[in-house]
């Protein structure tokens, strides 16, 4: 990749990053609200909720931004290479 190609890329990365996180965290939180009872997803310091209940849903919001930060990546290269024709590196 050029060094023009890297200069025009990074902006790109680093603003679908922060769409991708603000997204992650909206799915995270509608799917929360449909398998629990609450609203709001446990905080792992409130000793009122069960290790379960936080780990389980510590895990799923590990789960939901690892893949939507990869489905992010993904589509921020792939239209990276559609509109430059080179592979961001």
């Amino acid at each position: 990749m050029s060094a023009v190609s890297k200069t025009f890329y990074k902006p790109l990365s680093l603003a679908t990053s922060v769409l991708g996180g603000i997204a992650a965290g909206a799915v995270f939180g509608q799917i929360w609200k449909r398998i629990s009872d609450d609203a709001e997803a446990p905080d792992p310091k409130d000793l009122e909720r069960s290790n379960v209940e936080v780990l389980a849903a510590a895990a799923l919001q590990g789960l939901v931004f690892g893949l939507v930060r990869a489905a992010v990546d993904r589509a921020g290269a792939r239209g990276y290479k559609a509109v430059t024709h080179e592979n961001p590196d």
